[in-house]
């Protein structure tokens, strides 16, 4: 497992990295002489960069050797790193920021790639559980640590942390993995890299220019969305008629890589939207200071960690389907549950509410994440992983934009202001984030009762 552990060590800089600039921003704006909210545009393209680059992961590490591209893909997030906190304009933190999407986007995937084909099938369960607990506690520390550093220390240094990680990722992963890769790799599909990579940023660029512009930038939206679209569909289409192509469809002839993409794209896209609410509901809805509400939200992270440590127990003893079916009612129930919250509920009531979250959240993540790869070859992780990854960085980006696209349309049917935010404006967006996730259950219902057995060990 001590190569789960170094994986996971890159993961926890990359999600860290994508939530510590947030708190960041108004220092920094003051440092360029710009308005805070330009700085968005360094939140943006290190998200788009992600979109676009993380398709062509898996083809990569084929070509090269996982280990190869590992190790590059730390030492290039590491020195965007550096030169983000070297910057003096916007423009040099746009730039900055694309590169480090790039070492993100191949660090994230190949990382999978080197754990799956480092485990035997039966570990992986347990490797999935080392991977998901920097996906919970990079977003939750990002934001405090990054406030305290920028408030005591310098904004800069939010982006020099990387570096003793980085340097020490990158001598572990030398001496710990090893260089495994395709002896005939496939050309490079670069229409359907193009396609793929076009269609991608744009839809998940109008989810942002919905969620934060104007009536008067619903044309953008429009028009950014529809190309999206139109041209997702012309790369399936190029994808089935391509004798190597970039993201193999043929994937979903496997059920339970099928189900596992379909359920978790509607169950992944409601829980991510939770980290960016929760924060915006206890400060806003109900007037918490913003060291409260970390406090409060941390409770989450305390139940990932809890369950992280269970979840082979849990699935050995009831298997996928079941945990996957009852437990993302549960969720799905948790995931609703701040809309019953008010300023008099009990403070004992509230984390046992944030903590039956994390535990159930953690436990559906492990679920997914593992039940992926109950019937992919050892020769089609690469390009699961790639399709896998992709799927999540759509759920994850799309999450929060749709939550804030939520708000606004109660903001407009209210005729209230941008500024005038309140907490039943919030509650019902958690309500409508608890329906979505119940609509993941439909497709787990689809799972043979055995289902990833061999990776589970139940029964």
């Amino acid at each position: 497992m001590i190569v789960a552990l170094v994986v996971a060590c890159a993961f926890f800089m990359e999600t860290f990295t994508g939530t510590v600039i947030t708190t960041a921003l108004p220092a920094m704006a003051r440092a360029f002489g710009s308005d805070p909210v330009d700085l968005s545009l360094g939140v943006t393209a290190y998200m788009l960069s992600l979109a676009i680059f993380i398709p062509l992961s898996g083809w990569v590490a084929d070509r090269f050797g996982a280990r190869t591209v590992f190790r590059v893909a730390i030492g290039v997030f590491t020195l965007a790193s550096v030169l983000c906190g070297l910057c003096d304009s916007l423009p040099q933190l746009v730039v900055s920021r694309v590169v480090e999407g790039i070492g993100g986007a191949m660090m994230v995937p190949v990382g999978r790639i080197v754990m799956f084909r480092s485990v035997e099938r039966s570990e992986y369960v347990r490797a999935m559980a080392y991977l998901v607990v920097p996906a919970f506690i990079g977003p939750v520390l990002g934001p405090p640590v990054g406030g305290f550093i920028t408030t005591y220390v310098t904004w800069r240094w939010v982006f020099f942390i990387n570096v003793p990680i980085g340097l020490l990722g990158m001598v572990l992963v030398t001496l710990l993995i090893e260089n495994t890769h395709e002896e005939k790799p496939p050309p490079l599909d670069w229409l359907g890299f193009l396609l793929t990579a076009v269609s991608l940023a744009a839809v998940l660029y109008s989810l942002d220019v919905a969620a934060h512009g104007s009536l008067a930038e619903s044309v953008a939206f429009l028009a950014l969305l529809g190309g999206g679209l139109g041209l997702g569909v012309i790369a399936v289409v190029h994808a089935r008629r391509h004798p190597f192509p970039l993201l193999d469809l043929s994937l979903f002839r496997l059920p339970t890589f099928a189900l596992s993409v379909w359920g978790g794209l509607f169950y992944r896209t409601a829980a991510g939207a939770i980290p960016f609410l929760l924060p915006v509901f206890l400060q806003v809805g109900l007037g918490m200071t913003a060291f409260a509400a970390g406090l409060l939200i941390f409770a989450d992270a305390l139940g990932n960690i809890a369950m992280n440590a269970a979840a082979p127990a849990v699935l050995r003893r009831y298997g996928f389907r079941r945990v996957l079916l009852y437990n993302g009612i549960l969720s799905a129930g948790a995931i609703g549950c701040p809309a019953l919250i008010g300023p008099n509920t009990p403070l004992a009531v509230i984390v046992g509410a944030f903590v039956t979250f994390g535990l159930s959240r953690s436990l559906q993540y492990n679920a997914l994440g593992s039940i992926q790869y109950a019937e992919v070859q050892s020769r089609e992780i690469s390009k699961a992983t790639s399709f896998a990854s992709m799927v999540q960085q759509i759920c994850t980006g799309g999450g929060i934009a749709v939550a804030a696209l939520l708000m606004q349309v109660a903001l407009v049917a209210r005729g209230a202001g941008p500024n005038a935010l309140s907490a039943p404006d919030i509650r019902w967006v958690f309500v409508a984030e608890a329906v979505l996730a119940v609509g993941s259950v439909a497709f787990f219902r689809r799972l043979r009762p055995d289902a990833g057995a061999e990776l589970s060990g139940h029964g």
